[in-house]
């Protein structure tokens, strides 16, 4: 049984969060940035940001593997990929 990718989020210098996935011997690194009150628009007011960003890449992880993922985005360009984002993350948490 395969195991699961373990995911890595850690707040950059610049105010971006730094994801790193790992799935056996293969490394994703994304770069991924949160509009100024994207929590709250999501009816998410009291997650952090890095939180925001974790359960993110939980729900793009049970979609799509770590490679399809974009190298660099914006929390708020993955509802445009996946619609049932905005519905769905508050499951994740």
């Amino acid at each position: 049984m395969a195991s699961a990718p373990t995911l890595l989020v850690a707040e950059d210098a610049d105010g971006n969060f730094v994801a790193k996935i790992t799935d056996g011997k293969l490394e994703t690194s994304h770069v991924v940035s949160v509009p100024s009150g994207f929590g709250r628009a999501l009816g998410l007011a009291g997650t952090s940001d890095e939180d925001l960003v974790r359960v993110s890449f939980l729900f793009l992880l049970d979609r799509e593997p770590a490679t399809s993922i974009l190298a660099s985005f914006s929390l708020d360009v993955i509802s445009r990929y996946f619609p049932e984002y905005r519905r769905e993350i508050g499951k994740y948490i």
